[in-house]
């Protein structure tokens, strides 16, 4: 037992600065790795916490150059869903478009639209291409038992073209024929779909993050209970990367269950949560693609007030990435971050991405709506282990409300948290801060910053003075 070398948080300590190459810290490049296969533009990831992270979210941080992880506190087909809606809702070519057969009514097409959030159809016979249904022919349309037949463009009256259609050869069509949506065909059967409204989102977020395809990066998590049949559902809706995520990870029951879904399915996985280097080894050995770190930093989070156990996070992210940087596996610090400074010393001490609930939750798209108290307005952030969730998702998956118990122990809370904006301004900020922190020590790209880091250890008046005025009076 080593009671002589203090383990430190994030407070502790600070970056030593150095001579700078750099003009403008905007020249600083942010990209960095999730997984070993899963790319980052920006080293921001959303976790998966039920009132942090569902489709808007990951959508939001993806265009954002990140990546959002889908929570499991829903069903398999639920969180399928979710993952579907992220790599439809930006791609340039949509290679299962929604269709309706031929002789549907206008209200089972209206439905079916609303099903999935969008105004057109491809109308299908014994599946070749006979039509296309745009709200231009149904807008003034007040009956709505007329079929789809009557109100479509016809087949011999679309402009088509080939699946193997590049992208500015897709933007000429469109522009010379005036034409919003241009079905893939072959042998009239329907390949794929490239809309306008899908192209301009891919000029407008040049920095977002894509598959090969051109559709948004996507992960989601899942338990050790049902890991098979949840993973084998989130493939199906073509998830780009799994976090296997509880809360004491270095256990015989995960190495188990990450040597299961390594065997059985072709995809990165994350694993966490953890905090030592011999946990580190052991899940890397399992096959683990990332490594996840974090015992109890978070302010939603009690396990070490509970527990009694858990590493302070600085040192956690340390351990863990020593040990990843051997093996190249990427490491993401999880939790205890409370400024964009903080982002920095987890990055500089050699995470490859920082994982967040606080940062992302009371934004515009974290689940939940707005709560206006005392004339300020928050959103709900509740802990994956506090009880609220947990008696949600119990209530959700019996379909009935339960009573409520104050008699058990929990490892979380739930919590207001301030309402934020927009995740792009929320990251706009990390971005700034840890552009900066590159510039400081003397780098160009994170990984000359984790080359470069110096820490210089602080006492509590050492953090006194580091602050503002009005982070004192905060506080």
């Amino acid at each position: 037992m080593d009671l002589q070398t203090p383990a430190l948080t994030y407070k502790d300590v600070l970056l030593k600065p150095k001579r700078s190459p750099l003009s403008s810290r905007r020249q600083a490049n942010l990209e960095s790795k999730f997984t070993k296969n899963i790319e980052l533009n920006v080293p921001f990831v959303s976790s998966n916490m039920a009132t942090v992270t569902e489709h808007e979210t990951a959508i939001a941080m993806a265009r954002e150059g990140g990546i959002g992880v889908i929570h499991q506190f829903i069903s398999p087909k639920e969180q399928a869903e979710q993952v579907r809606k992220v790599k439809r809702s930006t791609s340039y070519i949509i290679e299962d478009p929604i269709t309706i057969e031929s002789g549907s009514t206008l209200k089972q097409a209206k439905d079916k639209m609303y099903d999935h959030d969008i105004t057109s159809l491809l109308i299908t016979e014994d599946e070749k291409l006979v039509g296309i249904l745009t709200s231009r022919d149904y807008n003034f349309e007040s009956d709505l038992s007329k079929k789809v037949d009557e109100l479509m463009t016809n087949r011999e009256d679309m402009i088509v073209s080939e699946p193997d259609t590049g992208l500015e050869e897709a933007k000429d069509i469109l522009t010379k024929h005036r034409i919003e949506k241009l079905p893939l065909i072959e042998n009239n059967e329907i390949q794929g779909l490239v809309t306008s409204k899908d192209i301009e989102k891919l000029e407008h977020w040049p920095q977002s993050n894509r598959d090969e395809k051109g559709k948004l990066r996507v992960a989601a998590a899942v338990g050790v209970n049902d890991a098979m049949e949840r993973t084998e559902t989130l493939l199906e809706a073509d998830v780009d990367v799994l976090v296997l995520d509880i809360a004491h990870a270095h256990s015989d029951m995960m190495i188990n269950t990450l040597k299961d879904i390594k065997e059985r399915f072709d995809i990165d996985v994350m694993v966490g949560n953890i905090a030592t280097k011999e946990a580190a080894e052991d899940l890397i050995k399992a096959g683990a693609d990332g490594l996840k770190v974090g015992i109890g930093p978070s302010p939603v989070c009690t396990t070490r007030v509970v527990s009694g156990a858990g590493v302070p996070q600085f040192s956690a992210v340390k351990n863990v990435a020593d040990v990843g940087q051997k093996h190249g596996v990427p490491v993401s610090a999880d939790g205890g971050m409370k400024q964009p400074g903080d982002v920095a010393k987890a990055i500089g001490v050699g995470a490859t991405s920082i994982y967040s609930g606080s940062f992302f939750a009371g934004t515009d798209e974290a689940p939940g709506r707005i709560i206006f108290k005392n004339g300020r307005r928050y959103k709900k952030y509740m802990g994956s282990a506090s009880y609220e969730n947990n008696h949600k998702r119990k209530e959700r998956k019996k379909e009935k409300k339960i009573k409520r118990r104050m008699d058990i122990f929990v490892e979380g809370v739930s919590s207001l948290v301030d309402y934020k904006g927009k995740i792009e301004d929320v990251i706009a900020s990390l971005k700034k801060g840890l552009q900066s922190s590159i510039s400081y020590c003397g780098g160009e790209n994170i990984k000359q910053m984790q080359e470069n880091a110096e820490f210089v250890r602080i006492t509590s008046s050492g953090w006194q003075e580091s602050r503002s005025r009005g982070q004192e009076k905060r506080s």
